[in-house]
């Protein structure tokens, strides 16, 4: 007498390793492509045809000088948070004052955005960066 024996099939589970290693990379990816820094832009004065480079008019317009050396303000070696304080007096007693920001030959950009992003907080509108005349 033979004996019919029954296997029974087991039931083939999903495994949840390669679902987690899809969700990470996933993850890794958004991460990456998102930005989570804050971009804030600096308005400039774009300069205009048949002017000097500022957009109009320098009189009375205040200088800082952005050196290897450190900055200067109206031909004064300052930091920049005195900078900052002398330029916003100046601004609340004219608001439209323009603000010239000229860095020197070999400066990094860095340190100019530096410059340029603490004079917008102090409620600077009129920023311009100037250069040089070329010979």
């Amino acid at each position: 007498m033979a004996m019919i024996v029954r296997r029974t099939r087991r039931r083939a589970s999903i495994g949840l390793t390669p679902l987690i290693d899809v969700v990470f990379i996933l993850l890794v990816f958004f991460m990456l492509a998102s930005s989570f820094v804050d971009w804030r832009a600096i308005e400039l004065a774009a300069p205009s045809a048949g002017t000097s480079g500022t957009g109009g008019s320098v009189e009375g317009a205040l200088l800082v000088e952005v050196r290897a050396d450190g900055l200067r303000f109206a031909g004064e070696a300052l930091p920049l948070s005195t900078i900052a304080e002398r330029v916003a007096a100046r601004l609340a007693a004219a608001p439209d004052t323009v603000v010239l920001v000229k860095p020197a030959p070999g400066v990094t950009l860095q340190s100019s955005v530096t410059v340029l992003d603490r004079l917008a907080e102090t409620g600077a509108v009129n920023l311009s960066l100037v250069r040089d005349a070329q010979p």
